[in-house]
């Protein structure tokens, strides 16, 4: 049963005889009705705070959830980021090791090209060079064959040389020719093609 402070005012007793002072009564219901109504403005406005305590837990507790969710979807992104990152770099790596691959064989081919190239130009070189010590060999005996002059096709003849010989106190052409190159097959001498060093010293820097 709900009681108001008016209601316990307004409280009326019936008379009797020997009953309670009506003074007495009437006091005490008065205190009962100020205590009453002090008791249910508090109540109320701890209703009322109850009410706006629980609204601002409600907007904590949503608060607390959409932090929680933000923080929730910033891990996963995170997540997501630091795999897809570490994606990325497994495969630069593994594009770089492809591609350090790619060079270290082009480079390989490149340097066997380059060295069947030199040799090549050393097979070359070492062809030219027999060529010309062939040529120049049969150059020189084809020289040293005139200066002889086997057949004397170019030597004048007995008396007309003497006479030449007298007449100018020195010794003939023919014959100087032959005492200079009998001088000249002496003091001659083979000397090495030029350039024909040791070639394989190249070759091994190639290769280093």
């Amino acid at each position: 049963m709900k009681l108001s402070a008016l209601e316990i005012k307004q409280q009326s007793f019936s008379k009797s005889i020997r009953g309670y002072d009506m003074a007495e009564v009437q006091s005490f219901l008065n205190v009962v009705s100020n205590e009453w109504e002090h008791l249910s403005n508090k109540n109320r406005d701890q209703q009322h705070e109850i009410q706006r305590l629980t609204e601002k837990l409600e907007h904590y507790q949503k608060v607390e959830e959409a932090l929680h969710e933000t923080l929730q979807q910033a891990k996963e992104s995170a997540e997501q980021r630091i795999n897809s990152s570490k994606q990325d770099a497994q495969n630069r790596i593994a594009k770089a090791d492809l591609e350090a691959e790619k060079i270290v064989r082009n480079a390989q081919q490149e340097r066997q090209d380059i060295r069947r190239s030199i040799q090549r130009l050393l097979d070359r070189r070492q062809e030219i060079i027999r060529g010309m010590e062939s040529y120049l060999d049969l150059a020189s005996e084809s020289l040293e064959s005139f200066k002889r002059d086997d057949t004397n096709t170019y030597a004048l003849p007995e008396d007309e040389q003497e006479e030449v010989e007298s007449a100018s106190g020195e010794p003939s052409s023919s014959s100087a020719g032959k005492e200079s190159e009998s001088s000249n097959s002496g003091s001659k001498k083979s000397s090495p093609a030029p350039g024909a060093e040791d070639l394989d010293d190249l070759l091994d820097d190639i290769d280093e």
